[in-house]
């Protein structure tokens, strides 16, 4: 039976016999030293030459990157290993010698990279990033469940657009026009009148010709939606949340955040309350910055980053312009040029990670967004007919998992963050 290298801690002394490939090698003579990996961890195995055969010796002598193999030897306790252990090799048995290994240990060009994504996720810094992504979506799903969220499937064949915008995927179906999904945010909105509280966990596909480090075309949102739920309280959620999945991260991530150099001071402060900032007090502070900006704009990265640079937690900013918002919000009933509505922004310039709001709940009103968006009544009517049939307050948001993973692993382009990115000049691999 093989052990993992994440469970060699329970092995200390005795004799195990692990599965891996060989990441790097060194020699000092009569000693080898094999840097192991098996996908939970790495370990460097020690193997002294007079204290195997000499057949061992020759096949650990014959290995090169990537190789393949079986190796058996004794745990031991190395204070001065990344993982606090070393294996004293005592066998070794070779599954593929591998051909020349195209990514050597030194620098690669990007394009390079990713022409090669399929074995750049072998290295340690994609490894750490990559777990790190599977506890963010673990923990989000364990806050969720906790809170009695019910994760429904939205599809991803639409024939309609949440957003109404022109960045939409076409395809046929069959006979009819469909499109690749932007959110799954309207059938969430009917879920969450069968079930309560509920959430879908899906990618999403924007047709967005932008090369921006925020932006991939192929990305992944979490969209829960909350039935008797406004704004305020949809907030709460909100913070409480990222602050779940940071604290988890930081918890169980420790030696992957250590390998992306990863200053933590800066997550440590993510408790909730997060700071809340209108939309007015937002353009009144750019200004105060420098920035040219009117009242009635939309911001972009570089007003998020002036914006998040005022604050040491990610910031809400709330009641922007209906003008610049979807269909879809509900006016604040005490001025109705403005919505309910609130965008979280990270620190540290990684921008917004949370879009949300109040959804409409009027039936004549959504009707009248209908018209003012030029948005097909038929194609609409089953979701008109949420606000016919026991029509309730309700809001929910979407979190774009790539820019949060991002912003905790501390991340230059969101190109990391995702297994296989999909950018605007590249399908491959």
């Amino acid at each position: 039976m093989t052990v993992l290298i994440s469970q060699v801690k329970d092995y200390v002394g005795k004799e195990i016999r692990i599965g891996c490939w060989l990441y790097n090698k060194r020699s000092s003579g009569k000693i080898q030293f094999l840097q192991l990996r098996d996908g939970t961890g790495f370990i460097q195995g020690v193997l002294v030459k007079k204290e195997v055969s000499e057949e061992v010796w020759e096949r650990c002598s014959q290995l090169t990157q990537e190789s393949s193999l079986y190796v058996t030897g004794v745990v031991r306790e190395d204070e001065r290993a990344p993982s606090g252990y070393e294996l004293t090799l005592t066998g070794l048995d070779i599954i593929q010698i591998s051909e020349e290994y195209p990514i050597s240990l030194k620098e690669h060009g990007v394009d390079f990279l990713l022409d090669h994504r399929h074995l750049w996720i072998r290295t340690p810094r994609q490894n750490a990033i990559l777990k790190i992504r599977s506890e963010i979506i673990r923990s989000i799903q364990e806050y969720l469940n906790e809170n009695h969220f019910t994760q429904v499937d939205a599809p991803i064949l639409t024939p309609t657009s949440a957003e109404g915008t022109t960045t939409l995927f076409h395809t046929r179906y069959f006979d009819e026009d469909a499109y690749l999904t932007q959110s799954g945010q309207l059938y969430m909105e009917a879920a969450a009148l069968a079930l309560g509280r509920v959430y879908s966990f899906g990618p999403t596909f924007r047709a967005e010709k932008s090369k921006t480090r925020r932006h991939l075309i192929e990305f992944w949102m979490i969209e829960p939606e909350m039935a008797f739920c406004d704004n305020e309280a949809s907030m709460v959620i909100q913070e409480n949340l990222v602050s779940h999945v940071v604290q988890s991260v930081l918890n169980n991530c420790s030696q992957e955040l250590k390998v992306l150099n990863r200053d933590t001071s800066r997550l440590e402060k993510v408790i909730p309350p997060f700071p809340r900032i209108s939309y007015d007090d937002a353009i009144s502070l750019l200004k105060e910055k420098g920035e040219q900006i009117e009242w009635g704009e939309d911001f972009g990265a570089p007003h998020e980053t002036v914006i998040a640079e005022s604050f040491d937690k990610p910031v809400f900013i709330t009641n922007y312009p209906a003008s610049i918002k979807a269909f879809y919000m509900k006016p604040d009933p005490k001025r109705p040029e403005v919505v309910l509505c609130a965008d979280l922004i990270a620190p540290e310039g990684y921008g917004e990670i949370i879009g949300g709001s109040q959804r409409i709940d009027d039936p004549e009103l959504l009707k009248a967004r209908y018209d003012e968006h030029h948005l097909s009544y038929e194609a609409y009517q089953w979701y008109m007919d949420l606000r016919k049939y026991g029509t309730v307050p309700h809001s929910g948001f979407g979190l774009g998992l790539e820019r949060t993973v991002a912003w905790i692993c501390g991340l230059e382009h969101v190109r990391e963050t995702i297994p296989f990115p999909r950018l605007l000049n590249r399908i491959y691999p």
